[in-house]
């Protein structure tokens, strides 16, 4: 679509002006009847007065404060998170790299391998910077492994640390700069999210925030790898904005292939592409947050802008960002951690088991039910949990397993409870898991934090231990140890392109 009309003469605004009011007619006919969407106030439609500060835009601050990232000291507990992502997000791609996403991945990469700056993860793949960040973005959403921020409905990492390190070592950063663009990545991924109202947005208007948050997150991470200036910066959110899309109907994709790409491949792409236009000379809009057609008028003019610069530089998003320990769709996290919690009071065996009775919000029940994917069927998971009384990324992924006749079996036992009074909690993903054995013994456990959440977060051991179960099949246990402990130090690292050996097999 033109940014213009180029016609002139009276028809041409004629046509103009009826189409802008039939479009104004469909947007409104097309808006939800709820609070968080409603019509655009008269300072939304139109520039602001000479000097009016009464809302201002915070493009200036957001500008500046991106060009400045790469330079800037963090907090030491920002940065000792900002690593345990980075490792956790880095051994999803690891172990994603034999799951259909990977799959058609890797033949784009091999038709497409021109340029030859990037690694492709997990393989002995060289590409383009942004051809790397859409196939590793792909990787790091194959499965259920990567992390999540509740607050703004997000999975950064997928999204965030592939753009920062294609470009990154297309400029050749070091493991320094690398780290704080991947911080800036999940500031501006989950405040333009929660800007724009997270998940109840997400529910109104049927988009996703997942695609939205990211385009803003991996666009900064690679704007800060490409060293780009405070102007610049303010047209990376312009062509952040302008590729700020993806619609909420992944949720029906069942090969997890669209997924991966609305998640973590096309925003990866698409913040290092920009970063590369705009370092070569391309301009844009120099405020798409205020004005008429801005980004907010677009997507949801009653957005809070103000969560934007709120405690910038102070509160590290990445801070609040949950890992997973548990390589299963979230709401299975609880269950698990709960059967696991009950098994350290009293121990069981998976035959002295009667029933076991599962609740969880009910928005989280229909996603998890008897699903046909091992890693995302609460009944199968909390079946294999119970026999093995562990649940392994393996175990998530072994398709075999679900007509396992000891699985079926166990599996008949476990009723799942859809609960509204944790529904009314959400996006607390809380669980009440309710045991029953063989000799009447009933055992309960409630599950506020799940483990691996900013309330209850894993410990690095934690965190190391998941990522050498997801890398050391692919990678080898001696290769997977040099990398972690690379990543663990990563203001060591002089330049990143002194990963790829650590990062791919042949």
């Amino acid at each position: 679509m033109k940014d213009h009309d180029t016609e002139t003469g009276s028809a041409a605004l004629t046509r103009r002006g009826l189409l802008q009011g039939v479009g104004c007619a469909l947007a409104a006919a097309a808006l939800p009847a709820t609070r968080l969407l409603g019509a655009a106030e008269s300072s939304e439609t139109a520039a602001p007065a000479a000097g009016a500060d009464a809302s201002p835009s915070p493009i200036g601050r957001l500008g500046a404060y991106m060009s400045e990232a790469a330079g800037r000291e963090i907090s030491p507990e920002a940065t000792e998170k900002a690593k345990h992502h980075i490792l956790d997000t880095i051994a999803a791609m690891v172990s994603g790299a034999e799951l259909a996403p990977a799959l058609v991945a890797f033949k784009y990469a091999r038709a497409h391998s021109g340029e030859r700056t990037a690694t492709i993860v997990g393989s002995d793949l060289l590409c383009g910077p942004a051809e790397a960040a859409l196939i590793n973005g792909m990787l790091a959403h194959s499965d259920e492994t990567d992390d999540s921020h509740a607050p703004s409905q997000l999975h950064p990492g997928c999204g965030i640390v592939p753009a920062a390190l294609a470009a990154g070592e297309h400029f050749g950063n070091s493991g320094t700069v690398f780290l704080r663009a991947v911080v800036l990545g999940y500031d501006l991924a989950a405040r333009f999210d929660m800007a724009l109202g997270g998940l109840p947005f997400q529910m109104a208007t049927h988009r996703s925030t997942h695609s939205i948050g990211n385009n803003f997150g991996a666009g900064a991470a690679a704007g800060c790898a490409a060293g780009l200036n405070a102007q610049q910066m303010r047209w990376m959110i312009d062509y952040s904005a302008q590729q700020a899309s993806g619609s909420a109907a992944w949720q029906r994709d069942t090969e997890h292939v669209s997924k991966s790409l609305v998640f973590g491949g096309r925003p990866a792409r698409n913040g290092v592409a920009s970063a590369l236009l705009i370092q070569l000379g391309a301009t844009g809009v120099d405020d798409i947050l205020t004005g008429p057609d801005n980004f907010f008028a677009a997507m949801n003019p009653k957005a809070d802008r103000a969560k934007l610069t709120a405690k910038l530089g102070e509160l590290y998003e990445v801070t609040r960002t949950n890992i997973k320990k548990w390589t299963v769709g979230s709401p299975i996290q609880a269950p698990l951690d709960a059967v696991q919690n009950i098994r350290k009071r009293r121990d069981f065996e998976a035959g002295d088991v009667q029933k076991l009775v599962v609740r969880v919000a009910t928005s989280e029940a229909k996603t998890v039910n008897n699903r046909e994917i091992p890693g995302i069927s609460m009944q199968h998971m909390l079946a294999v949990m119970l026999v093995d009384k562990t649940v392994s990324f393996h175990s998530a992924h072994d398709m075999a397993r679900m007509k396992d006749p000891v699985v079926v079996r166990t599996r008949a036992k476990i009723q799942l409870t859809p609960d509204e009074e944790l529904e009314r909690l959400y996006p607390e993903r809380q669980s009440i898991v309710e045991i029953t054995l063989n000799d009447g013994t009933v055992l309960t456990e409630r599950v506020k934090a799940v483990r691996g959440t900013a309330e209850n977060p894993m410990t690095a051991d934690e965190v190391v231990a998941k990522c050498r179960d997801l890398m050391v099949p692919f990678l080898g246990a001696e290769k997977t140890g040099r990398l972690i402990e690379r990543i663990l130090h990563l203001e060591d690292v002089k330049d990143l392109r002194d990963l790829r050996p650590l990062l791919q097999r042949s």
